[in-house]
C-alpha cells in the first residue's frame, strides 16, 4: 500500500445520498458520465447555488459512481434509504484508499475487538500512522486534515455507520444487497463493522 499514493480530496460534501441517485438514474438513461456531467451542469440538477460547487460536486459524485457496475447503479435507484446509503459508502470506500484502509484497519477492527466507539483521535492517530508510509499525507495542511476528518466522519453517520455521539453502528446488510456484493468482491465487506459470523445470518 505504501507505494500507492492516497488521493485526499474527499474534502467536499459528504455522502451525496439523493445527487448519488438522481446522477445515477441520468447515467442508466444516457450511458456516458460525460454526458450526465453536462447535463447535471447544464440544468443544474444538483440545485447547487454557485457554478463552481455544482462543478465541483458534479466531479466528486461521479467520481464515485464511476466504481459501480450497472446493476449496482440500478440497485442504488431502487433500493430502500438504508441499502443505498450502504451502497454509497462502499462507493466512497472504492474510491478513496485512504478511507478504504480507515474502515478496514480501524472501524471494522474496533467493532470486531468490541470498542464501540470512534473519535477524532482514532482519527488523528490512524493518519499519523499512514503519514510514515505514504509522504502524500506529509504536505496536508492542518486546517485541511481537521476538514477530512470532519467530512469522514458525517460521511459515517450519513451512511448510518456511526451514530451522532460516534458510537459505531453494526451494518445491516439486506440478503439482497449481500448478494450484490458477494457476487463481485466479497472482500468488500471489509469496509462494514459487521461480524464475518453475522453475513450468514443475513443471507436468505
Amino acid at each position: 500500500m505504501g507505494n500507492n499514493r492516497y488521493c485526499m480530496s474527499f474534502t467536499t460534501g459528504s455522502l451525496f445520498h439523493s445527487e448519488s441517485v438522481k446522477l445515477a438514474a441520468v447515467y442508466l438513461n444516457l450511458g456516458d458520465w460525460n454526458s450526465v456531467r453536462d447535463k447535471a451542469i447544464a440544468e443544474n440538477l444538483l440545485q447547487a447555488r454557485t457554478l463552481a460547487t455544482l462543478k465541483r460536486s458534479c466531479r466528486e459524485v461521479i467520481s464515485r459512481l464511476k466504481t459501480l457496475n450497472p446493476g449496482e447503479l440500478e440497485f442504488l435507484i431502487e433500493g430502500s434509504h438504508q441499502e443505498r446509503s450502504y451502497l454509497l459508502w462502499l462507493a466512497v470506500c472504492r474510491r478513496y484508499q485512504f478511507i478504504a484502509d480507515f474502515a478496514v484497519e480501524l472501524l471494522r477492527e474496533r467493532y470486531i475487538t468490541l470498542k464501540d466507539d470512534l473519535t477524532y483521535e482514532d482519527f488523528d492517530s490512524f493518519f499519523n500512522q499512514k503519514s510514515e508510509w505514504h509522504s502524500e499525507l506529509d504536505r496536508v495542511t492542518s486546517t485541511t486534515r481537521a476538514k477530512l476528518r470532519q467530512v469522514l466522519f458525517n460521511i459515517l453517520r450519513n451512511a448510518e455507520l456511526l451514530t451522532a455521539n460516534n458510537i459505531i453502528h453494526a451494518a445491516m446488510l439486506s440478503p439482497r444487497l449481500l448478494d450484490l456484493i458477494l457476487k463481485r468482491n466479497r472482500g468488500d465487506l471489509l469496509y462494514f463493522p459487521i461480524f464475518e459470523s453475522d453475513v450468514k445470518g443475513m443471507m436468505r
